[in-house]
């Protein structure tokens, strides 16, 4: 039987890297992409070499990680970074089985003749879960390579993320690409002409988002819940007309009958899909540990766990409650489960239509959804007379920030004292200036010395993923969502 030599690995290694002998020999299904905003942000911790550390790249599977490594080395090219200089692996190649992270570096020496201890090079290694003990090997070359730059990548975010924690303390920095914010949706589609965006006058962040035409703003907006998730989607007209074939087989089954199985070694794993789907259908809705229990016939303890990996896998996102005086219960067996973005409920069951019944806890779930990037004490807030939907606990005092509920309706615009859950909540935390959304309506109203601002559901999603972008790349100033006229 014959074995594979290595020289053809090293036949493999050069092909990925064809900007080697080509000096723009960036792959073509990767060139052909426009780059997602997000690179904005990552950039700069690929470059930064003040620090000494590794880039941890993670995030669920399809949202674009690997394209957005190739628009890296292709921006590293072009600003003048010598092609020899910088190396990709795609590491969940069966030819590569048996190599770490070491053997990466002395195949990339042998074939350019470039010492990575002298000389500064990048590495970037995709699909990283697939490497046993990758986190050792890494943690080992950051602390004895100075010169070499180190990006990784994988999908299997919760192995990622646990073992960089673990392991990578001072010396791994974790980057979390989610899924296509509504901003990054409209820039891709090349329809930010549908709304104008104005900067204060420093040029810092933008203050005001206006739309000329928000029936057809919220039409997009309304697309982008049905499919607009991951690249690939937005561009397929094929993929669009059966987007649960793409979704579910893609990246949903995937996660859950190969990742979470294999990470953490589930047995029954018809029961973690009923689970899985019982919460997708019913994101941005509370449910209970009892009420799962038992209609699904799993052990509480088991559900938690479930729930865990899930979050982990980056498919939910489970959402603490607080009551009218923003304190946490100490039995968490009321929560709320949102999906990671809307596009996962439509793909498993049917697109939303204007008059779906479930389009509001869908727009919810868009909106937060947004926030998805953020370790911010995000809850809701539930109490025997009402709720609210978003509250933003600061972290060193455990105090309300803001709060937001999510309308999909008019009609509190125009019934502004029927807000009396938030209004209620708002002099409880002493909140002057709490937001609702609407479908087409902005502005601001006094209700009990509370002034409430209005905003357009669509536009504050879009606002959200805007200043993502803004505000981390520009300035530390905590993002604005905009003023009203």
């Amino acid at each position: 039987m014959k074995t594979i030599s290595i020289q053809q690995v090293k036949k493999k290694l050069k092909s990925e890297n064809g900007w080697w002998e080509a000096p723009h020999a960036i792959p073509v299904n990767y060139s052909g992409w426009s780059p997602r905003p997000y690179l904005a942000l990552l950039y700069p911790l690929i470059t930064d070499r003040s620090i000494n550390r590794a880039v941890v790249l993670m995030g669920p599977r399809r949202v674009g990680k690997t394209v957005m490594i190739h628009h890296a080395i292709n921006k590293l090219i072009k600003q003048g970074i010598a092609p020899d200089h910088i190396c990709y692996v795609s590491i969940d190649h069966p030819i590569y089985n048996g190599l770490n992270l070491d053997d990466f570096l002395e195949l990339y020496m042998e074939i350019t003749g470039i010492d990575y201890h002298a000389d500064e090079v990048y590495f970037f290694f995709d699909e990283i879960q697939y490497l046993k003990e990758w986190e050792r090997y890494l943690k080992t070359i950051v602390d004895r390579c100075p010169t070499a730059k180190c990006i990784v990548s994988g999908s299997a975010a919760a192995a990622l993320r646990l073992k960089s924690s673990e392991s990578g303390a001072g010396r791994f920095t974790d980057f979390l690409l989610p899924p296509l914010t509504f901003y990054e949706y409209l820039h891709l589609l090349d329809k930010l002409d549908l709304i104008e965006i104005s900067e204060d006058q420093d040029g810092d962040l933008p203050r005001d988002f206006q739309v000329d035409n928000i029936e057809e703003f919220n039409r997009n907006f309304l697309d982008y819940i049905n499919y607009g998730g991951y690249p690939e989607v937005i561009f397929s007209d094929k993929i669009k007309a059966d987007p649960g074939r793409f979704i579910k087989n893609d990246i949903i089954d995937k996660v859950l009958l190969r990742d979470l199985p294999g990470l953490y070694g589930i047995q029954d794993i018809q029961e973690l899909n009923y689970l899985f789907t019982t919460l997708a259908y019913n994101t941005a809705n509370e449910v209970s540990l009892n009420e799962l229990s038992q209609n699904s016939g799993i052990a509480k303890n088991t559900i938690k766990k479930y729930i865990e990996y899930l979050e982990a896998a980056f498919l939910v996102r489970l959402v603490h409650r607080v009551d009218r005086n923003a304190k946490r219960f100490k039995r968490a067996n009321f929560f709320k489960i949102y999906l990671t973005n809307p596009s996962i409920r439509t793909a498993l069951f049917s697109p939303a239509t204007p008059d779906d019944e479930n389009l509001g806890d869908l727009v919810e779930t868009a909106i937060f959804s947004q926030w998805f990037h953020s370790k911010g004490l995000l809850h809701y807030a539930r109490w025997n007379s009402g709720e609210v939907d978003i509250v933003k606990l600061d972290e060193k005092n455990q105090s309300v920030s803001w709060a937001v509920e999510v309308k999909w309706s008019d009609r509190f615009y125009d019934r502004p004292k029927e807000l009396k859950s938030l209004v209620s909540f708002c002099h409880a935390q002493q909140l002057t200036h709490p937001l609702v959304t609407t479908i087409s309506k902005q502005g601001s109203k006094v209700i009990e010395n509370v002034h409430v601002n209005y905003f357009p559901a669509s536009l504050y999603c879009f606002a959200l993923g805007y200043n993502i972008i803004a505000g981390k790349f520009k300035t530390t100033t905590k993002p604005s969502i905009g003023k009203n006229k």
